[in-house]
This record gives structure tokens, C-alpha cells and sequence, in this order.
């Protein structure tokens, strides 16, 4: 007598308790409540009938609401999934720029070998009137390139370390588009 009060009570917790957790719009109705406080108060157990479907129809629909909450779920970690793997995949090759005593130090690192990659930043170079003093590249599984440019003597100007960052990664972005890379 007292365990089915106890398991119904516990039923009851565990509606409300998914009810809240998936927003459920779902009410189980108070005919419900004062079914459970007719039943607490008299303890007839036996005699207790719940009136035809007003309790599993409730339970239904909050049991279609949570299921239809894990479905979205479900979308939503799909969809960040993808985009993990979209990111991971598409990582632009990382520029940094300093300037040194000596001249301007250009290191490109990418995860990916990039074949051809190196001609276009020395394009840059060349278009930047910067002369390589000292350079250094890998190609192996992996692209890494360290140079120190100088600038030319005839050109009077000094050049920002932003503006040979942006000409580096627009050689990058022309580098990627002339070799359909999926950058």
C-alpha cells in the first residue's frame, strides 16, 4: 500500500523534473493533484482508479516533449560537430611580423604543406622592395618559413609591420585561390 504511494509520488518527481528540464509545455492537470491527495489522505490503494487516460495522456505528451528536446539536441551537437571539423580543416596559415634592429622578421607556419606558397610571399617581398637577408623553409609535411627582409636603400620609406602582414596573407589568400585550396 504504501510502496505504490511512494512509486507514483516518485513518478510524479520525475515528470515534473523532465518537464522542467526539457520546457515542456505539457500540465498535468490538477484533477492529478487532488487524485494524489485523495489518495494520500484515505490510503485506499486498492480502490484508487485513476479516471481513463487523464494520467498517461499527460505522461505522453511530456515524454513526446523530452524526446523531441533530445532531438534537437542532438541537431544542435551535429551542427557543432561540423563546425569543429570545418575549423580544424580550413586553418589559415598563422603570419606573424616583427620589427628588428636589423630589418623586418616574416614567419608564416601552416600544419599543411603548401607547394608553391613560398613564391608568392617572396613575391611580396620583392613587391615590398624588402631584399631576404637571411631565410629560412620547410616544406616537409608541414610549411614553415622564417625571413628577414631589409629594406632597399632607393626607397626612402619605412615600412610598417601591418602592412607587410596584409600583403603577406593576401599573397596567402591569392596563393590558395590559384591552387583551389580549401582554406
Amino acid at each position: 500500500m504504501v510502496s505504490r504511494e511512494h512509486k507514483k509520488a516518485a513518478l510524479h518527481d520525475k515528470l515534473q523534473l523532465l518537464r522542467s528540464v526539457t520546457n515542456s509545455h505539457a500540465v498535468i492537470p490538477p484533477s492529478f493533484y487532488l487524485l494524489l491527495f485523495s489518495f494520500h489522505s484515505s490510503k485506499l490503494s486498492s480502490s484508487l482508479c485513476f479516471p481513463n487516460g487523464i494520467f498517461q495522456k499527460q505522461d505522453s505528451s511530456i515524454i513526446i516533449d523530452a524526446s523531441k528536446y533530445i532531438e534537437e539536441l542532438k541537431q544542435k551537437i551535429e551542427i557543432l560537430n561540423q563546425d569543429i571539423a570545418r575549423s580544424s580543416s580550413y586553418q589559415w596559415p598563422v603570419v606573424t611580423v616583427d620589427n628588428l634592429e636589423k630589418g623586418i622578421q616574416v614567419n608564416v607556419y601552416s600544419e599543411r604543406s603548401c607547394p608553391g606558397l613560398l613564391v608568392y610571399v617572396l613575391k611580396v617581398f620583392e613587391e615590398l622592395s624588402l631584399n631576404v637577408l637571411e631565410a629560412r623553409v620547410s616544406c616537409t609535411g608541414s610549411f614553415q618559413l622564417e625571413a628577414l627582409g631589409v629594406e632597399n636603400e632607393e626607397n626612402g620609406e619605412s615600412l610598417d609591420t601591418h602592412i607587410v602582414k596584409q600583403a603577406v596573407l593576401q599573397a596567402i589568400e591569392d596563393w590558395s585561390e590559384s591552387n583551389d585550396q580549401e582554406y
